[in-house]
C-alpha cells in the first residue's frame, strides 16, 4: 500500500510539473501586451506553476541547489529569482511551500506551541529576574542605608569637634558628673577631643576631688588653688621625690633637745607637733613647721611647780589641737597647741597615772590610775567635761582610743591582766572583748574597725603554737582572725597606721612580722633587732622599726630588704612617721643616773644618759637648706664622701641651722 501511494504521488507530481512547465514556456514566449485582469491572473498562475517545476527539474538533475556564482553573477541570479517569485501567482507559492515542506497544517500548532513555550519561559525567567532585581534593590537600599548611617556618623563626629553631643542634651553639671569617674590619663585623652571637652576635662572641681582623693590637701577648698591640675602634678612629683629620698636616705636630721642635764621620759608625735617630757617636770612642744613658735614653752601647773623635788613627767600625748602630760604625783595637765603657755585644764588624782591616751583626731582624753578609768572630752565651745568613770577588776596596763569615732561617740579599748574591755560612755558597764585565764595581754592597738592584741602563752599552752595575735571586729565584737605562732612575746602592734587589711608587729624573738588579715597568713618576716623589737610602724611600701639596742631600721616591704639604719645609745621607745617626716625617741630605762663617782651628789646627767629625739626630714625642700654641708649631700661615687651618711647632717650636742637649743 505504501509503494502504491508513493507511485501515485510521484505520477501526480510529474503530470503537474509538465503542465506548469508548458504554461511557463508559453508565457515566456508570448511577448504580447498584458491581457485583462482575469486573464492576467490565470496566465500568471500558469507561468508560476511552470517556472516552479522547471526549477524543481533543474534541482533534480544536479542533485542539489545550484550555488550562486561569486561576484556579480550571484547577485544577478538572486535578483532575477526575486523578480520571478514576485510575478508568480499565489497558488504557485503554495505549491512551492508544499513541495519544500514549508507549508503544513501543523505549522500553526507548532508556532502556537513555540509561542506558548516562549511565553512560559519568559514568565519563569521574568519571575526569577524580578526576584533577583528585588534582592539587588534590597541590597542597594541596605548599602544606601549603611552609607547614610556612616555619613551621619561622620557628620556627628564633625559636629563633635565643635560641641560634644551630650553638651547639647545634658547640662554642664551632669556632663561634669560623667567626667568625674575618669582617671587622670582618661581626662588627658578627653581633653584632646575638642575645645568643649577640654574645658570639661580641666575643670577645677574635677581636679580638686582627684587631689583630695589621692590624699593631698585634705582640708583645702576648691578656691584655695587657681589650678588644681598643676597642684596635683606638683604634689605627685614631690611625693615621688620624697619616696626616692626615703629609699636613698637623702634629707636632713635634727636632734631635739631641751633640758641638756635631765633625762628624757616620754615622747609623742602627731602631724607636725613633737611633745617631750623630762625628769625635771618640764614639758617641751616643738612645731616642726615653725621652730621659733612661742607655743614651744609649756608651763606646768602651780601644784607640781611648787613641790620640791618636782615630779617626773610619766606620760605625754599630743594631737593637732591639744597636748597632755601626766606626772608622777597623779596630776594631769592639758595645753592648747595654738596658744601654749598656761594649762587650759588640770586634773588631780590620788594615785599614780598608769596609762594616758589622747585621740588622734578629736579632743578626747582617757587615762587610768590603777583600776580606775576616766574619759574626758571637750564640747564645741571648748569646755571639758567627764563622759565616763568606771573601775575594772584589775589595774589597767594599756589603753588606746579608737580613732575615727568623733566627739559624739568615743570608744576606748583597754587591757587589764588577761582581759580586754571596750569602754563606751553610752553604756553603763564596760564590754568584755577578750578573756582567757592565765594568758596575759602583752600589747594592744586599735583601728577604726578592728582591735588587735598580743596574747602570751604560758605553761602547758606553750606547746599549742606559741604566742598569738587576736584581731576582733568592732562592728560585731567577735574574733575576726588569729595570726602568729611565735615562741617569743609580742611586744608591739601597729594596726592603726598600717595599710588596709595589714597588721605589722614586733616580737621579742628579734623579728618584725607583717600579716594579711584577710587570709590570716604572714606577708613578711624580717630579722631586725637582737634585743627585741620595741616599736614599729608601716605604710603601703615601707616599715620602720626600733629595737632595744637603739637601732632604727627602714625596710622595703615588698622585697623584704633593709634600706638603711641609724643607731643611738638607748632603746627606741617611739617611732612615728608621716609622708616626709620621721621622729624617733631613744629613752633610757634608768631615769635617775648618778655621776662619774657613786658618791657624787651632782644629779646632772651626762649626755650618754639623757636620751635623744631625732627628727628626719626627707622633703625636697630640706636639700636646699644652707646648714646641710655639701659633704653630707655626696654619694658613694665620690671617694671623699664614701664614709658619710648620704645627705644626713648629724649635729653633735647642739641643733643645726634655725633649730635653736635651750
Amino acid at each position: 500500500m505504501g509503494d502504491m501511494a508513493e507511485d501515485e504521488l510521484a505520477a501526480f507530481r510529474k503530470s503537474w510539473e509538465q503542465e506548469l512547465t508548458g504554461k511557463q514556456e508559453e508565457q515566456r514566449l508570448n511577448s504580447a501586451p498584458l491581457p485583462p485582469c482575469n486573464a492576467l491572473g490565470q496566465s500568471s498562475k500558469e507561468d508560476s506553476k511552470k517556472g516552479y517545476f522547471e526549477d524543481l527539474k533543474s534541482r533534480n538533475k544536479t542533485g542539489s541547489p545550484s550555488k550562486p556564482e561569486e561576484g556579480v553573477g550571484g547577485g544577478g541570479q538572486a535578483a532575477a529569482a526575486a523578480a520571478v517569485s514576485k510575478d508568480q501567482p499565489q497558488y504557485v507559492s503554495i505549491a512551492h511551500g508544499l513541495l519544500d515542506g514549508r507549508t503544513s497544517p501543523l505549522l500553526d500548532r507548532i508556532q502556537e506551541e513555540r509561542s506558548r513555550r516562549k511565553r512560559r519561559y519568559h514568565n519563569i525567567t521574568g519571575g526569577c529576574r524580578t526576584s533577583l532585581q528585588q534582592q539587588q534593590q534590597q541590597q542597594q537600599r541596605k548599602l544606601k542605608k549603611d552609607r547614610e548611617l556612616v555619613d551621619q556618623l561622620i557628620q556627628d563626629l564633625n559636629e563633635v569637634n565643635d560641641i560634644p553631643f551630650f553638651d547639647i542634651e545634658l547640662p554642664y553639671e551632669l556632663a561634669l558628673k560623667i567626667f568625674q569617674h575618669l582617671s587622670c590619663t582618661e581626662l588627658g585623652r578627653c581633653a584632646q577631643v575638642s575645645r568643649a571637652w577640654r574645658v570639661l576635662a580641666e575643670d577645677s572641681v574635677l581636679w580638686f576631688r582627684m587631689c583630695t582623693k589621692a590624699g593631698f590637701h585634705q582640708e583645702a577648698s576648691v578656691s584655695d588653688s587657681p589650678c588644681w591640675k598643676s597642684t596635683l602634678r606638683d604634689c605627685r612629683n614631690s611625693a615621688k621625690t620624697v619616696c626616692s629620698n626615703w629609699k636613698n636616705r637623702v634629707g636632713s636630721i635634727s636632734q631635739l633637745q631641751f633640758e641638756l642635764g635631765k633625762v628624757l621620759c616620754d615622747v609623742s608625735f602627731c602631724d607636725t607637733f613633737v611633745l617631750a617630757g623630762y625628769t625635771s617636770g618640764d614639758v617641751r612642744l616643738w612645731d616642726t613647721l615653725h621652730w621659733d613658735s612661742s607655743a614651744s614653752y609649756l608651763k606646768i601647773n602651780s601644784l607640781s611647780a611648787n613641790s620640791e623635788p618636782r615630779p617626773f613627767v610619766s606620760h605625754v600625748q599630743v594631737n593637732s589641737t591639744v597636748a597632755a602630760a601626766a606626772y608622777e604625783d597623779g596630776c594631769v595637765d592639758l595645753w592648747s597647741t595654738e596658744t601654749g603657755g598656761e594649762p587650759i585644764r588640770h586634773y588631780q588624782t590620788p594615785g599614780r597615772i598608769q596609762v594616758l591616751a589622747l585621740s588622734s583626731d578629736s579632743p578626747i582624753l582617757c587615762w587610768a590610775a590603777g583600776p580606775d578609768v576616766r574619759i574626758d572630752a571637750a564640747d564645741d565651745h571648748g569646755y571639758w567635761r567627764t563622759l565616763c568613770r568606771t573601775q575594772l577588776p584589775k589595774p589597767v596596763e594599756s589603753l588606746v582610743v579608737v580613732p575615727g569615732r568623733g566627739q559624739q561617740r568615743p570608744l576606748a579599748a583597754l587591757s587589764a591582766g588577761d582581759a580586754v574591755y571596750l569602754l563606751d560612755p553610752r553604756e553603763e558597764e564596760p564590754q568584755m572583748l577578750h578573756s582567757v585565764y592565765g594568758h596575759p595581754v602583752t600589747c594592744l592597738d586599735a583601728s577604726e574597725s578592728h582591735v588587735a592584741l598580743g596574747v602570751k602563752r604560758t605553761g602547758w599552752a606553750m606547746h599549742d603554737g606559741g604566742n598569738k595575735i587576736h584581731v576582733y571586729s568592732l562592728e560585731t565584737g567577735k574574733p575576726a582572725v588569729t595570726v602568729g605562732d611565735s615562741l617569743g612575746d609580742f611586744s608591739c602592734i601597729n594596726v592603726r597606721d598600717s595599710p588596709p587589711h595589714l597588721l605589722v608587729c614586733g616580737n621579742k624573738d628579734r623579728r618584725v612580722r607583717v600579716f594579711d588579715l584577710r587570709a590570716g597568713s604572714s606577708v613578711a618576716s624580717l630579722y631586725a633587732h637582737h634585743l627585741g623589737v620595741t616599736s614599729v610602724q608601716a605604710d603601703d611600701w615601707k616599715i620602720v622599726s626600733g629595737g632595744g639596742e637603739g637601732l632604727v631600721c627602714v625596710w622595703e616591704m615588698r622585697m623584704g630588704a633593709k634600706l638603711w639604719e641609724m643607731h643611738n645609745r638607748h632603746p627606741v621607745r617611739h617611732v612615728r612617721f608621716n609622708t616626709s617626716t620621721l621622729v624617733t625617741a631613744n629613752i633610757p630605762d634608768d631615769k635617775s643616773p648618778r655621776g662619774a663617782c657613786i658618791t657624787d651628789d651632782d644629779l646632772t646627767a651626762h649626755r650618754r644618759h639623757r636620751g635623744v629625739i631625732c627628727h628626719y626630714d626627707f622633703s625636697e625642700e630640706a636639700l636646699s637648706q644652707d646648714h646641710v654641708l655639701p659633704i653630707c649631700r655626696s654619694d658613694y661615687t665620690e671617694s671623699h664622701g664614701y664614709n658619710y651618711n648620704i645627705g644626713l647632717a648629724v649635729p653633735y650636742d647642739t641643733l643645726s641651722g634655725s633649730h635653736p637649743s635651750h
